[in-house]
């Protein structure tokens, strides 16, 4: 983790750029420049996140310049020499860490470009996640160009909640002058977050009815159940499951299906959501309400615990007991040997969290609690439970906290 950053190889330029540009082919991405034309490095480029394919525009977009790219920890499990060497730095997500400051520097020091997600994951609903207050400061800090990449269609081709792509074309992708050096100077923090966070206000499903993008793709809904884990029609939680192009209640028997355009109609009676990212917006609401009448709680949950204190390998740590509740997360469990284990996580300290819905396609679904010094991937065994709902009270516990003590946070930022 303390490791400088590594220049890409200049053997690595051209291939990462023959790997990236058939995928940009086959989607037919609208690249469209802001203000970059003649840009030259250094600068920093922030990009949102909702596929991998967002890295291969964002390679295509920066062509033939160096650039080094900030990736979690578990990327580079069995491949770090690799990724090193096309120029990632390695970082533990939802950690405060100065050494990745610092890598970050050096990298404009270099002369080169510092690819930054700052939403630290893909988005569970093609909608904006929430982007960390320290974005303005890191930005001033650097004191060179700050331009932004957002790229449209790339949840609604890949969701996070179903891999499989559904051949979405064309997508577009936006590349735009933020600042420049001199506009950041004179420009406070706050004013600067505030630009990033309305710039990067993107939602994939209208992106896809306003261009009428269809999907024929007929397992387009499955998976979708992970993400609105909440019925609407009953208000059942952890009841909700998918199959085909179709949503179901497995409480009530209410049934939704999701069109080629990505739109939900219910099947029987009234349509209470036909927008995706309003229905996820409703569980927020409704969680909000729980954090701010003090009764939120998710757990004790039955876990199994790996490790993953290198890109080596995950580490069967143990068993234990997970609860997420008004005071953060409570991880306890023993080793193999009869050690005990423990992570805290109180409010303050984390503003959102990393979760994934069935690891690897094997693992189930599970969240990622980080130190500086670890990451734990934690997998619930009871059914009733949803990794989704804990995101969302992650955040909603933080901005309580934050208002609490007088510090409102700003639209879109942590």
């Amino acid at each position: 983790m303390q490791r400088p950053p590594v220049r890409t190889k200049w053997y690595l330029r051209p291939l990462t750029f023959l790997l990236s540009w058939p995928a940009t082919l086959r989607h037919r991405t609208i690249l469209r420049r802001y203000g970059t034309e003649g840009l030259k490095p250094p600068y920093v480029l922030l990009c949102n996140h909702n596929a991998f394919l967002d890295f291969k525009v964002a390679t295509r977009a920066i062509f033939p310049h160096r650039a080094n790219y900030v990736v979690a920890i578990d990327g580079f499990i069995g491949r770090e020499k690799l990724l090193r060497d096309a120029g990632c730095i390695c970082k533990r997500k939802f950690t405060s860490d100065l050494t990745l400051v610092r890598q970050l520097q050096q990298v404009i020091k270099n002369g080169d470009i510092a690819v930054i997600y700052p939403e630290a994951r893909y988005s569970l609903c093609g909608t904006t996640a929430v982007l960390p207050e320290s974005v303005g400061k890191l930005c001033r800090l650097l004191r060179v160009p700050v331009v932004t990449l957002i790229c449209h269609g790339h949840h609604v081709n890949s969701p996070f909640w179903n891999l499989h792509e559904r051949g979405v074309a064309p997508t577009e992708a936006e590349m735009r002058l933020l600042f420049t050096p001199e506009e950041l100077a004179r420009t406070g923090p706050d004013e600067i977050n505030r630009r990033i966070v309305e710039t990067f206000q993107y939602d994939d499903f209208a992106w896809q009815k306003e261009r009428g993008i269809r999907t024929s793709y007929p397992k387009r809904a499955e998976g979708l159940h992970k993400v609105l884990y909440q019925c609407p029609a009953c208000g059942m939680e952890y009841q909700m499951s998918s199959r085909g192009s179709v949503l179901r209640c497995d409480a009530c028997g209410k049934r939704w299906e999701m069109s080629e355009l990505g739109e939900l109609h219910a099947l029987e009676g009234e349509t209470e959501f036909s927008h995706i990212p309003d229905w996820y917006e409703w569980e927020r609401d409704n969680v909000r309400r729980e954090v701010a009448e003090g009764r939120y709680s998710s757990g004790p949950l039955p876990v199994t615990v790996d490790s993953l204190p290198n890109a080596d390998r995950f580490l069967r740590l143990g068993e234990g007991t997970l609860v997420h509740d008004m005071n953060g997360f409570t991880v306890r469990g023993e080793d193999g040997r009869g050690e005990p284990f423990e992570m805290i996580k109180p409010v303050p300290s984390l503003y959102s969290c990393h979760i994934e819905y069935d690891y690897l396609g094997k693992h189930g679904d599970c969240v990622d609690l980080n130190t500086l010094g670890d990451t734990w991937y934690i997998y619930p065994h009871d059914c009733l439970f949803s990794v989704t709902k804990m995101a969302l009270a992650t955040e909603e516990l933080y901005f309580a906290h934050r208002k609490s003590i007088g510090r409102l946070c700003k639209p879109g930022l942590a």
